[in-house]
């Protein structure tokens, strides 16, 4: 039986209690301050004069900003706990489920996209950039182990050369 895998390295695994988290998880968090602090202050009084189309749309991507800034929090902290031990993976892996990483993405030719204040499409912006680096790590640390299928009876170097040796065309 051959134990390939036991001795691979999990570069996703890795990346989840590395400094790379820590700053993710800091810019994940603050970017969630700053949108909280920008949709009740200067947001708010920016959306009262925007043309109708644009109020309605930005009602609408206030909301979506909303959520997908609260799941990439969700998943920031559900992490960190693993990284603090306060969670086991499998815990974390039932909660996750829940969370949603995806699906949140943003219509730029939409009427009214234009007419929205600059500052608020910068925080959707940075937002959907935050998102795809959680996901990719996300999916980094969660997709399942992929193990090369070899049989039983053929050690891997052989299967390699046999590999080669059928590519080339040499018998």
């Amino acid at each position: 039986m051959s134990e390939l895998g036991l001795n691979t390295i999990s570069f996703g695994g890795h990346a989840a209690s590395s400094a790379q988290f820590k700053t993710l998880y800091s810019e994940g968090m603050s970017l969630v301050e700053e949108t909280a602090a920008y949709l009740d202050g200067q947001g708010r009084a920016a959306s009262k004069v925007l043309p109708r189309m644009a109020s309605v749309l930005y009602a609408a991507e206030s909301m979506r900003l909303t959520t997908r800034l609260m799941q990439m929090a969700s998943w920031l902290l559900l992490q960190r706990a693993v990284n603090n031990g306060e969670m086991s993976r499998d815990q974390v892996l039932a909660e996750k489920n829940k969370v949603r990483l995806d699906g949140f993405n943003v219509d730029r030719t939409a009427p009214g996209w234009s007419d929205l204040p600059e500052a608020f499409r910068d925080l959707v912006e940075r937002s959907l950039r935050l998102q795809n680096r959680v996901a990719l790590l996300d999916r980094e640390i969660y997709r399942p182990a992929e193990a090369p299928i070899v049989p039983d009876n053929q050690n891997s170097v052989k299967a390699q050369l046999t590999l080669l040796q059928t590519a080339f065309g040499n018998s």
